[in-house]
């Protein structure tokens, strides 16, 4: 299937938190939109790498999501070298998106900027013909997207474009409590962590506020990007 966008996620609730606003708005648009997420989440403090499969699928089933996959990379000790450049390339010659979201490049969670820096480089790499690759048993095409933008995680980063969020504001906060193990949540009796205080959900709203009251707008998601942006008129800007 052809993705007109695509998201990777090094943990399952990375794309959530950071831009499900973003995809919640292109699928109304008609967009066809799908995660990788990288691992399995096996080392979070609360849950298991079961009950994070479990809630990342009832988060895709919120966002509505056309495909949600997960690499199994071993979560806190994956590399940005040649097998795992690999396997992210298969998926995005899978799914052939125009456009790519990853993680921030630079965050508190050293595997975040790991992450997008895998990221980007796979996807230069993937648009070259003479690295080969199969997919169950059939050789797949180069295929590069045609942009690539990372949302913006737990470290204010300054955006270079962001995206009115408002009409999905609530579903993305429905797609993050799909999370129940990981984020505030009174009926989970586990050892609290820096993401399952109030304060952090809290800080999630005010983040979107903050960024959307840059554009006018009550929410916003952001992104950066590393390539220059392009446009062909001044008057569809806000």
């Amino acid at each position: 299937m052809k993705l007109d966008l695509l998201v990777f996620a090094v943990h399952p609730d990375d794309a959530e938190l950071g831009c499900s606003g973003t995809i919640l708005k292109h699928i109304a648009a008609g967009k066809k939109v799908g995660i990788v997420d990288l691992t399995r989440g096996e080392l979070g403090t609360r849950g298991t790498a079961e009950t994070r499969d479990e809630e990342a699928m009832a988060s895709a089933r919120i966002l509505g999501l056309h495909a949600r996959e997960n690499l199994r990379f071993k979560d806190g000790f994956f590399k940005n070298d040649e097998a795992h450049q690999m396997e992210v390339i298969k998926m995005i010659r899978k799914y052939q998106p125009e456009i790519v979201l990853s993680n921030a490049l630079h965050d508190r969670h050293p595997d975040h900027g790991r992450a997008g820096d895998l990221i980007n480089d796979a996807c230069f790499l993937a648009g070259l013909p003479k690295i080969v690759t199969q997919l169950a048993g059939v050789e797949q095409v180069a295929s590069r997207p045609r942009l690539i933008f990372q949302y913006i995680q737990d470290r204010y980063l300054k955006p270079d474009i962001i995206i009115d969020i408002t009409d999905h504001m609530d579903a993305k906060l429905e797609s993050i409590k799909a999370f129940r193990t990981q984020f505030y949540n009174p009926e989970v009796n586990e050892q609290e962590t820096y993401i399952s205080s109030p304060d952090f959900f809290e800080s999630v709203i005010g983040r979107a506020r903050e960024f959307g009251k840059s554009i006018g707008a009550t929410y916003g998601e952001g992104f950066t990007s590393r390539k220059l942006l392009g446009v062909d008129d001044l008057f569809q800007l806000r």
